[in-house]
């Protein structure tokens, strides 16, 4: 029988639950670095100049496979590359964990999946999807669009609040990024969190019982908007998973062989073209 999941979603008085076979849910690390990805121009850094393929990190984002069910978490300026290095043919759907450019700068390049798919669903905080419509206007013009322009289907992502997309439960999971508000996701026994600072006790519960959990780690020092080491680990050992992976990462943070030697057992640093299986 498939494993299932039950547990409440606070504020809308019913339970959610998830049913997910073993091993029919798989993750694909299409970036894992910080906002100016690693190598950063001009740094003469030794991690920037790193020989090892792991230390070399485009902007986060996760392409999930539930199944028959594409969904990619986050569409950064390297998302063109992405999609050719991964080999993503498609996308059932874009979730946008917030606004920020390193998340959302790479919006134009959907159109060869509009050409294949039709318009992409988008799923995004209600401030998001205004933020994304003032800076890519051409996308969202209902009249005299230009006639390659991408084409986009909005839903919004409301806290508190599950949603479905092709029959898959999503769990959304409210956390702070410094003072701005940012999603994380939760599907079945696996959460995908990053550009986390702050996550109020009530937002912690609803991952109980997760198995994997990707959480952002940006470097040993701490910082004023993400967690540092100290502080994923910490919140890791609170959540409880069985193994976790260290994301959003800065080369401030270290060489990937010296740090993963530093690192608990169950925690691991994640790098590029990563894919896990649960």
């Amino acid at each position: 029988m498939p494993k299932v999941n039950k547990f409440a979603v606070w504020g809308t008085g019913y339970s959610v639950i998830f049913v997910l076979k073993p091993g029919c849910l798989k993750v694909y690390f299409l970036g894992t670095g910080t906002s100016q990805g690693i190598p950063v121009i001009g740094s003469d850094h030794p991690v920037c100049r790193s020989a090892d393929s792991r230390d070399c990190r485009l902007r986060v984002s996760v392409w999930i496979q539930v199944e028959d069910v594409s969904l990619v978490v986050d569409c950064g300026p390297d998302f063109r590359q992405q999609m050719l290095t991964s080999g993503c043919n498609h996308i059932d759907a874009l979730l946008f964990t917030h606004e920020h450019a390193d998340h959302t700068a790479g919006l134009d390049d959907i159109r060869p999946f509009n050409f294949r798919q039709g318009a992409m669903p988008v799923y995004a905080h209600r401030r998001v999807l205004d933020n994304l419509e003032r800076r890519f206007d051409y996308i969202f013009e209902t009249e005299n669009r230009y006639p390659g322009a991408p084409s986009v289907e909005t839903f919004e992502i409301v806290p508190e609040r599950s949603f479905q997309i092709r029959g898959i439960d999503i769990l959304p999971i409210d956390t702070l990024h410094g003072d701005l508000q940012v999603f994380g996701f939760r599907i079945g026994d696996f959460a995908y969190l990053t550009d986390v600072k702050t996550i109020e006790p009530r937002e912690i519960e609803k991952l109980e019982g997760v198995k994997v959990l990707v959480v952002n780690a940006l470097r040993i020092e701490p910082h004023a908007t993400h967690f540092n080491l100290e502080e994923a680990l910490a919140f890791i050992r609170r959540v409880g998973p069985k193994r976790t992976y260290l994301t959003h990462i800065s080369h401030h943070f270290g060489f990937h062989a010296d740090v993963q030697q530093m690192l608990p057992d169950g925690v691991f640093l994640a790098y590029d073209n990563l894919e896990i299986t649960l």
